[in-house]
């Protein structure tokens, strides 16, 4: 996971110095444990991996700035994983609570969701920490009903990433296509 991700990483810095110039230091062991305290389990190992290289991104105020280099997302930092995790969990607890769990949880919230990547729309990039599901990660739109599965792992999703920027190919499970603008960030493009 840490070798894939300084790979992408170093694509980043030879092509997308715009996005690369964004990213902020990694967190503290003592920040992931405090993380972890505060969502009430342990972080996915793919997860804590990202978390020690880059605590999140210079946060973007337009959609034309750089740093939402992760299909259009933001990574976030610690406290934006925490502020996420903390508003699909009460989301998924209300949704119990008012009768209609069926509709929500598993769909569009849960509380074993960690969100670490968003977009300018509030859409959220999340790794899946239910057992059974370990590790996957998903995606969440806000105008849909229901989350896509976009890869069986970090690892999973590193790799893809690294493979389709190194050789300008499409993503086998996202069907979008990196590009880079104003040779400086990375887009992912439909198609």
């Amino acid at each position: 996971m840490q070798e894939l991700w300084r790979r992408f990483e170093e694509w980043l810095r030879q092509n997308a110095p715009g996005d690369y110039s964004t990213l902020c230091p990694g967190a503290s062991e003592v920040d992931i444990s405090r993380l972890e305290s505060r969502v009430g389990f342990p972080l996915h190992s793919g997860l804590k991996v990202l978390l020690s290289e880059r605590n999140g991104v210079t946060p973007r105020r337009s959609s034309m700035a750089p740093g939402a280099f992760l299909l259009g997302y933001s990574l976030l930092d610690t406290e934006g994983i925490l502020e996420w995790h903390q508003n699909l969990s009460a989301m998924a607890r209300e949704a119990v609570e008012e009768g209609y769990e069926e509709e929500v949880v598993g769909r569009t919230a849960h509380t074993r969701w960690v969100p670490f990547a968003q977009a300018l729309t509030g859409d959220l990039l999340f790794v899946d920490h239910r057992t059974g599901h370990d590790g996957e990660v998903g995606e969440i739109s806000f105008g849909d009903p229901e989350h896509q599965l976009l890869w069986p792992s970090m690892t999973q999703m590193l790799n893809d990433l690294c493979n389709a920027v190194e050789g300008s190919l499409p993503l086998p499970t996202a069907r979008r296509r990196p590009s880079v603008h104003e040779g400086r960030m990375l887009e992912w493009v439909t198609g």
